[in-house]
């Protein structure tokens, strides 16, 4: 598919390397928010978890994943995007920093539940540094990605204590979307609910985008 027919062919770029089933999964939710929107992400990985379980670890661990792509994509741009003024300099520091933390805290919680940690995957975020703009335009897209993420993996988790550390997590993550979406001169919300989008037909539209 051409990125021309795309909704959101930032994400197109981004290439997740790495065989885990939480590499596997982000690698779908990534290709379903570029050919239909990112609201079509969290109803996707809602179906995803419900269909192929894990529990609270696998959870976990495929948010370990998302947010080890999200810190390696703000210290990466730091260092390769030419030009970045000085507020969205600042920004992008924050968030690198948010997002390390994030890792962080994911890590502590998988191990206190004997749980193993997934490996840091891979990942190549194409043209997303060739300038400030593109750069910002995939922050955007990334971020709302998360947040989608975190909405859909949510209902799959049964302990109260990991479903509050999460919930504080994607209060966070949307807090980023909502700045990088004011920095980008679009609005916060494209829409106030968002709608769903059957696996089954994701996954038949992310065959081109997913790689090993």
């Amino acid at each position: 598919m051409s990125k021309e027919n795309m909704t959101a062919p930032e994400l197109a770029n981004i290439e997740v390397k790495g065989m885990t089933r939480e590499s596997f999964m982000l690698k779908s939710a990534i290709a379903a928010g570029s050919v239909y929107g990112l609201s079509t992400v969290a109803p996707f990985v809602n179906q995803a978890f419900a269909q192929g379980g894990g529990g609270d670890v696998g959870v976990l661990n495929f948010a370990l994943t998302l947010e080890y792509l999200e810190t390696a994509f703000y210290t990466q741009a730091l260092k390769q995007v030419k030009g970045l003024d000085s507020d969205t300099m600042k920004l992008a520091t924050t968030l690198r920093d948010n997002e390390a933390e994030h890792v962080s805290a994911i890590t502590a919680t998988i191990k206190k539940l004997g749980g193993k940690p997934v490996a840091q995957p891979g990942v190549d975020f194409g043209e997303a540094f060739a300038n400030q703009k593109s750069f910002l335009m995939t922050a955007q897209v990334f971020e709302d990605l998360g947040v989608g993420a975190y909405n859909g993996a949510a209902p799959s988790i049964k302990s109260k204590e990991v479903l509050a550390a999460a919930g504080s997590i994607v209060q966070v993550e949307g807090r980023h979307a909502g700045v990088i979406r004011l920095l980008n001169g679009q609005k916060i919300a494209e829409t106030p609910f968002d709608k769903g989008i059957e696996k089954s037909q994701v996954l038949e539209k992310a065959k081109p985008f997913i790689k090993g």
